[in-house]
């Protein structure tokens, strides 16, 4: 297993509410800010919170009835956005104790980074993205930030949850340079300058992101067994996932003979295992190679935190895996495209009748903008139920 100490032994004291950090990690005590000055909390430091005041959003509730691949009504055991969110928060806080990094950090960054995401998943961004084409455009990582920036309204002073910068350039993992170069005329050398001077964001803020994809490979894998539309059988093929199963095989022969299920699990833990090892050896190594010596110094490097090679290879044939096989599955797809017509017929209603939004939504100059943002906070169930109301006709059985 991977050590702090194999890659650099400086490190910087706690504060009296901090961990020990090492020289590369973010320091809250050395944060950019927030866009509205505040006092500091007396007993928590800025990334904390943050993530204190992402939990207690609005918009983090409504992620337990949001899709991730299959709908809330589909099962209650298959994964939603907040699921999913809490395992990539548990995966990067375990990754980062391990690099020196700050959790708190790294948490705050995970608990937010689906924020925007609409309902029905990636159906619900795709048309969101149709009928915005000529609204300025619609991402779901770009409405996260937007969620913590301006639609969350919990503050007498500001609207938006006064996230510190780091937290904020953790959530905008992607953007355009055209809207980057928007972002600099609002906030100048704000979170969207690294996109047009191709600086890296904070080690925090790239655990996240990979934390991300860890979660979310190995979950799916999970509930597409679960749901019957692949098999252990058919995983088999994949090299990632024959080296663990033959592996526990090898170890407990008993799971040959019992639930399919016990053998997946187990194959699944033992591979989540090995892709944390190999995230922390391999930035250990690029740490090593690039010797940041500050925060600072990571935004100059290229990306530090990163699996191996071999690795990467067989975690991007996972993913053509499940987007072959299940994103693309036809039962998934009939889904997906009942979805995409419901959501698209719901945007049309709002933007002819604003008054059936909320007040806040109605009352917009900037009306499809204001209709993407009301759709875009929905759950998967009060869009299925607000479309009946307004048509007439149910598109899903009732939630």
């Amino acid at each position: 297993m991977a050590t702090l100490s194999k890659a650099s032994p400086r490190v910087r004291q706690p504060s009296a509410i901090g961990p020990v950090l090492a020289a590369w990690a973010s320091d809250p005590r050395d944060s950019r800010g927030r866009r509205h000055p505040e006092p500091p909390a007396p007993t928590r430091n800025a990334f904390q919170r943050d993530r204190d005041r992402i939990v207690h959003s609005t918009a983090f509730r409504r992620l337990v009835y949001k899709t991730q691949v299959f709908l809330n009504h589909e099962g209650d055991l298959f994964r939603t956005r907040l699921t999913h969110t809490l395992e990539v928060a548990q995966l990067g806080r375990s990754i980062a104790r391990s690099l020196g990094l700050h959790e708190d950090l790294v948490e705050a960054v995970a608990l937010a980074h689906d924020l925007g995401h609409t309902p029905f998943g990636h159906a619900g961004q795709d048309v969101l993205q149709e009928c915005m084409k000529a609204h300025g455009g619609f991402e779901h990582n770009l409405q996260s930030l937007r969620v913590v920036d301006v639609l969350e309204q919990r503050y007498p002073d500001f609207d938006g949850l006064n996230l510190s910068f780091e937290t904020r350039e953790g959530i905008l993992k992607h953007c355009s340079r055209r809207v980057a170069r928007w972002m600099e005329t609002v906030e100048p050398g704000g979170i969207g300058a690294r996109f047009l001077t191709g600086a890296q964001p904070s080690l925090e803020a790239q655990l996240a992101n990979l934390a991300d994809e860890i979660a979310y490979n190995a979950h799916d894998v999970d509930d597409g067994v679960r749901s019957g539309l692949i098999t252990l059988e058919q995983l088999g093929e994949l090299p990632l996932i024959a080296r663990f199963r033959d592996a526990a095989l090898a170890e407990h022969p008993a799971l040959a003979r019992g639930p399919q299920r016990r053998l997946l699990f187990e194959t699944l833990r033992r591979m989540l295992s090995a892709q944390v090892y190999d995230v922390i050896d391999a930035t250990q190594a690029a740490l090593q190679q690039h010797q940041p010596a500050t925060a600072e110094d990571v935004r100059a490097s290229p990306a530090l935190v990163q699996f191996s090679p071999e690795m990467r290879r067989q975690s991007s044939q996972l993913k053509r895996f499940l987007f072959q096989r299940l994103y693309r599955h036809p039962e998934v797809m009939h889904t997906t495209e009942r979805a995409k017509q419901l959501l698209r017929e719901l945007f049309a209603l709002y933007v002819e009748r604003p008054q059936e939004m909320p007040a806040d939504f109605a009352g917009s100059p900037l009306r499809e903008r204001a209709v993407a943002d009301y759709v875009s906070g929905m759950t998967d169930r009060f869009a299925i139920r607000e479309h009946a109301r307004l048509t007439g006709t149910r598109v899903f059985e009732a939630m």
